[in-house]
C-alpha cells in the first residue's frame, strides 16, 4: 500500500507550481528556481506549522544546498528526489541530507566500469567553465587516478570549444569525456568534425540527460556556426550517454508490488497531459523510502524503554533525530528505480549507457552501484571500425626487413654466378699450360675469380637485417661486408690493371731493350694495392668503427586497416664520420678505375689478344664505373626502402662481377674450343752482323718465360706492316737506280742537277726506316760495324778531306747512293718477295741479270715476324 506520509507531518521544500513539479526536465526545474520562495516557505513552515518529522525535496541546488546545510539544527532529516549536485554530497556539511537520486558524480565509477571494459588506459576532458561540471571532473580526476588510468589533457571553455578540441587533439586524445551541457554539445561536436575527431578513432563520452532528440532543437544554431545537420549527425555518430537510469528495467515486483513496468503504465495513464519527468520514479520511490524509515524508528522506539512516540518529536529532541536518522541510513529495498541504498547519504542507484546510432539513442548497457558491475546488452554497442577505438595512437614500431623471397631470388642468381666463376676457375686451372692461357698469365686471371666470388659473397651479407641476426651479429657484419667487398673489388681489378700495365711496360718500351716483367712483381703490385685497402679499413675500424644505428621514420597507417599507426624502422651501418671514410674509399677506387681506363687506352694497338685484354678491360671499366654511379645515387635515394635498396646493391654486384668474369675469360675459352693457335701465331725475325760470328737469336714463343721479348717483336710486326706499302711503291725505283749505279758507275758524275732532290728524298726514306725501332736497330748496327765500306765511290778520299764539304754535292749523293741503297734494298726485299731470307748471299736465279749478280755479299738480314 502507498504510504500516508501526509499524517506523519511530511514537509515539502518544493518550489515550483505543483503542476510543474514532475512534469518538467532538470534543465526546466533549475530555471524556475526561487531561491527567495523557497527558502520563505521552508522557513514558514518551520515557525508557522506543525512539528514536521522530515523534509522531502529540493531541487534547485541554491535553494536545496541552504536548507540542507540548516537541518542539522532542526534534527531533521531531508530527502531529495531531484537534486543531483555533487556539492551536496559533502557528509561534513550536510549530515542530514539523503537523496534517492543518483548525484552526477554517480556516473564516474560508471565511466571507470566502462573504461575497463574496453581497456581504455588514457583519457582526455573536455569540460564547460560551469560549476557542476568542474566539480564532476574533479570527481573523476580522483576517481581515475587511483585505477591507473591517465588523463593526458584537461581542457576547459566557456563559449567556443574549437581551441580546445585542437589541443585535445594535438595531444592525440582519443578518448574524450565530455561535461558540457546540450547547447554546447553542438558546438563541441561541430568543432570535432571540422577536427576530424569522430569516426573510427575517436569515442566520445557525454552526460546522457540531455533532452530526448535534442540534436534537433540546435540544429539551427550549429548551422550559425557554419556546421550543416548532417555534419553535426556524422560527429555525434557512436557518441555513450551516462545518465542514471529513470526506472529499473527488470521485470520484478518492487517493494509497492507493482514492477517496474506496471509502475510506468500507471503513471502514464494519470499525468493526463502533463510533460514526463524523469525524477517520477525517484519520487515515487521516497515515499517509500520515508514511510520505511518512519517505520523502523517507530519499531525502535517500540522496543525502547522509554515509551516515547514518535509523534512526540520536536525540533530540540536531538535523540530521536538521531533516530530517524539513523533509520534512513539502513534503508535497503527493490523500488521501480532499482534497489535502494545508501552509502554516506549518496543513492547506490544504476547508471545507463546509450549510444547514439543512426539518429537516435539506443540504450546499450547499464551499472550497478550497488553490485559494481557492468552488463553491455550484446550486440548492441557499434563502433564504427571492426574494433572498439584505441585510448591513443597505438605506434607499433616494426623494423622494415628485406623480404625473404626477394632475397632467396638474389641468393640464387648470387650462388649461380659464384658457379660460373668456379667454372672459369676449374678452366683456368686445367689450362694453364695451353699458350692462349698462360700467355695471359693464369695467376692473374685466378686472382680475378678470386675477386668476383669475395664481391659475389657480400651479397649475402648485405641481405642478413634483423630479421634473421641479432644486434650484435648484425654490428659485426656491417664490417665483415664492407671488407670483403672492398678486397674483392681491388683484387678483381687490380690483377687487370696489373696484367695491362706490363702489356703497356713491354711495348711502350722504345729501346728495344730487354724486358722481363714476370707474375711475381704482378703479384707485388696487386699486394701494393691490397695493402692499401687494408690500410684505410684498419684505420676505419680503429678510429671510427661502424655501428649499428636505427633510423625511426614518420608513423604510416595501418594497411591492414586497423586503428593503429606504424611507425618503421631501419638498421643502418654507419659512424660518426661517414662521408669522409665513403669519400677516401670512393677516392682510392676511382683513381685505380681512371688508372685502368689509362693502360686500356694506351695498349689498345697491341694486336695480340691472348696477351692483351686492354679492350675488354676497358669494356669493364666502363660498365663497372656506370653501374656503380647510378647504383650509389639510387640506393641513397631508396635508404628508407630496404627491398629496392638490397636489390638494387645486389643486382650492380651481380651485374657487374659477372660482366667482368665473362669478358675475360668467354673470349679465351671461345678461342680455345675453336682455334686454340690463332693468338699465338707469329712469325719470327732474326738478324745477324757481319762483325759478329755469333748469331742472336730471339725466341719469339709465346710459351717461353721470356714474353718481353715477344712483345717488343710484336711491335716490330706492326711497324713493318705500315711501312711495307712504301717499300713497294719505291722498290721499283730503288732497283732502277741500283742498276744503272752499278753498270754505269762513271755517269754518276753526269747525273743532272734536278735528279738530287729525287735522290734526297730516296734517302730521306732510308732515313724514315731508321726513326722506327725496327729500321733504326737494323741499319744503325750494320753501319756501326761497317764504317768504311764504300762500293763503287769515285772519290773515296773527299770523305776524309773535307768533311766540311756540302753534304747535298753531287759527290756526297754518289758516295751515299753506292753505300746505303744496296742495304735498303738486301733489306727490305725479302718482305715483298725480293731476297729469300734464307740465302746466306743474296739470291740470284740463274737466269737473273748481270747487274742482279753483281751485288756483294757484304752482310745477311733474316727478318721475322713482318
Amino acid at each position: 500500500m502507498t504510504p500516508r506520509v501526509k499524517e506523519w507531518g511530511l514537509s515539502s521544500a518544493s518550489t515550483y507550481p505543483k503542476s510543474q513539479r514532475l512534469g518538467q526536465t532538470e534543465e526546466a526545474h533549475r530555471a524556475a528556481c526561487d531561491n527567495a520562495k523557497g527558502l520563505k516557505a521552508f522557513y514558514d513552515a518551520i515557525k508557522y506549522g506543525p512539528n514536521h518529522l522530515m523534509v522531502f525535496g529540493g531541487v534547485c541546488p541554491s535553494v536545496t544546498s541552504i536548507i540542507a546545510e540548516s537541518l542539522q539544527g532542526w534534527n531533521l532529516v531531508q530527502l531529495s528526489f531531484a537534486a543531483t549536485t555533487p556539492v551536496l554530497a559533502d557528509k561534513k556539511k550536510y549530515p542530514y541530507f539523503f537523496r534517492t537520486v543518483p548525484s552526477d558524480n554517480a556516473v564516474n565509477p560508471a565511466i571507470l566500469k566502462l573504461l575497463k571494459h574496453f581497456r581504455w588506459r588514457r583519457v582526455g576532458t573536455l569540460t564547460q567553465d560551469v560549476q557542476r561540471f568542474s566539480e564532476v571532473r574533479n570527481d573523476l580526476t580522483g576517481v581515475l587516478y587511483g585505477e591507473d588510468i591517465e588523463i593526458s589533457d584537461t581542457e576547459s571553455f566557456s563559449n567556443d570549444p574549437c581551441t580546445s578540441v585542437k589541443k585535445l587533439k594535438g595531444n592525440d586524445v582519443r578518448i574524450i569525456l565530455g561535461q558540457f551541457d546540450q547547447n554546447m554539445a553542438a558546438k563541441v561536436f561541430c568543432c570535432a568534425f571540422e577536427e576530424s575527431m569522430f569516426g573510427s578513432k575517436y569515442q566520445w563520452i557525454i552526460p546522457g540527460w540531455y533532452e530526448p532528440a535534442w540534436w534537433e532543437q540546435v540544429h539551427v544554431e550549429a548551422n550559425s556556426s557554419r556546421c550543416l545537420r548532417r555534419s553535426l549527425l556524422a560527429a555525434m555518430e557512436g557518441y555513450i550517454g551516462v545518465d542514471f537510469e529513470p526506472l529499473s528495467s527488470k521485470q520484478i515486483k518492487t517493494i509497492s508490488g507493482k514492477t517496474p513496468q506496471q509502475y510506468e503504465r500507471e503513471y502514464n495513464s494519470k499525468r493526463s497531459g502533463v510533460g514526463p519527468s524523469k525524477f517520477h520514479g525517484y519520487a515515487y520511490d521516497g515515499i517509500w523510502v520515508i514511510a520505511k524509515t518512519l517505520q523502523r524508528a517507530m519499531e525502535t522506539l517500540h522496543a525502547s524503554s522509554r515509551h516515547q512516540r514518535i509523534q512526540d518529536f520536536n525540533y530540540t529532541d536531538h535523540t530521536l533525530g538521531k533516530i530517524i536518522l539513523n533509520a534512513m541510513n539502513e534503508t535497503n529495498f527493490f523500488g521501480v528505480t532499482g534497489q535502494v541504498v545508501f552509502r554516506n547519504g549518496e543513492r547506490m542507484g544504476t547508471i545507463k549507457f546509450t549510444q547514439f546510432q543512426d539518429s537516435r539513442e539506443v540504450k546499450v548497457g547499464e551499472y550497478n552501484a550497488v553490485a559494481d558491475t557492468l552488463e553491455i546488452i550484446n550486440d548492441t554497442i557499434r563502433f564504427q571500425g571492426s574494433e572498439p577505438p584505441k585510448d591513443k595512437t597505438i605506434i607499433l614500431e616494426q623494423l622494415r626487413k628485406i623480404s625473404l623471397p626477394l632475397y632467396s631470388i638474389l641468393s640464387a642468381l648470387t650462388i649461380l654466378g659464384m658457379i660460373m666463376a668456379s667454372a672459369f676457375l676449374f678452366f683456368n686451372i686445367k689450362n694453364r699450360n695451353q699458350k692462349l692461357i698462360k700467355m695471359s698469365s693464369p695467376y692473374m686471371n685466378n686472382l680475378i675469380i678470386l675477386g668476383g666470388m669475395l664481391s659475389y659473397a657480400s651479397i649475402f651479407l648485405f641481405g642478413l637485417d634483423g630479421s634473421f641476426v641479432s644486434e650484435k651479429t648484425f654490428e659485426t657484419l656491417c664490417t665483415v661486408r664492407t671488407w670483403i667487398l672492398t678486397v674483392g673489388y681491388t683484387t678483381a681489378f687490380g690483377a687487370m690493371f696489373a696484367k695491362t700495365w706490363r702489356v703497356h711496360a713491354i711495348f711502350k718500351n722504345v729501346k728495344m731493350k730487354k724486358k722481363i716483367i714476370k707474375d711475381q712483381k704482378l703479384l707485388v703490385i696487386v699486394g701494393g694495392m691490397l695493402l692499401i685497402d687494408l690500410c684505410i679499413l684498419i684505420c676505419w675500424q680503429a678510429v671510427d668503427p661502424l655501428r649499428r644505428t636505427v633510423e625511426r621514420y614518420s608513423m604510416e597507417p595501418d594497411p591492414a586497416g586497423r586503428d593503429i599507426s606504424i611507425r618503421p624502422l631501419l638498421e643502418h651501418c654507419e659512424n660518426t664520420h661517414m662521408t669522409i671514410w665513403l669519400g677516401i674509399v670512393y677516392a682510392y677506387k676511382g683513381l685505380l678505375m681512371l688508372f685502368g681506363c689509362f693502360l686500356a687506352w694506351e695498349t689498345r694497338n697491341v694486336s695480340i689478344p691472348a696477351l692483351n685484354d686492354s679492350k675488354y678491360i676497358g669494356m669493364s671499366v666502363y660498365n663497372v664505373g656506370i653501374m656503380c654511379i647510378i647504383g650509389a645515387a639510387v640506393s641513397f635515394l631508396t635508404r628508407d626502402q630496404p627491398n629496392v635498396q638490397f636489390c638494387i646493391v645486389a643486382l650492380v654486384i651481380i651485374f657487374c662481377s659477372t660482366i667482368t668474369l665473362c669478358l675475360v675469360f668467354v673470349p679465351k675459352l671461345i678461342t680455345l674450343r675453336t682455334n686454340p693457335d690463332a693468338a699465338t701465331q707469329n712469325r719470327r725475325f732474326q738478324f745477324t752482323q757481319n762483325q759478329k760470328k755469333e748469331d742472336s737469336k730471339t725466341s719469339t714463343s709465346v710459351t717461353s718465360v721470356n714474353q718481353a721479348s715477344t712483345s717488343r717483336l710484336e711491335g716490330l710486326q706492326s711497324e713493318n706492316h705500315r711501312l711495307r706499302m712504301k717499300i713497294t711503291e719505291l722498290d721499283k725505283d730503288l732497283e732502277e737506280v741500283t742498276m744503272q749505279l752499278q753498270d754505269t758507275p762513271e755517269k754518276t758524275t753526269y747525273i743532272k742537277q734536278n735528279h738530287y732532290q729525287e735522290l734526297n728524298d730516296i734517302l730521306s726514306l732510308g732515313n724514315f726506316t731508321e726513326s722506327t725501332d725496327g729500321g733504326k736497330a737494323i741499319l744503325k748496327n750494320h753501319l756501326d760495324q761497317n764504317p768504311q765500306l764504300q762500293w763503287n765511290t769515285t772519290e773515296p778520299s773527299r770523305t776524309c778531306k773535307d768533311p766540311i764539304e756540302d753534304i747535298n754535292s753531287p759527290e756526297h749523293i754518289q758516295r751515299r747512293l753506292s753505300l746505303q741503297l744496296p742495304i735498303l734494298h738486301h733489306a727490305y726485299l725479302p718482305s715483298i718477295g725480293g731476297v729469300d731470307a734464307s740465302c746466306v748471299s743474296p739470291c740470284v736465279s740463274p737466269t737473273a741479270s748481270p747487274r742482279h749478280r753483281h751485288v756483294p755479299p757484304s752482310f745477311r738480314v733474316m727478318v721475322s715476324g713482318l
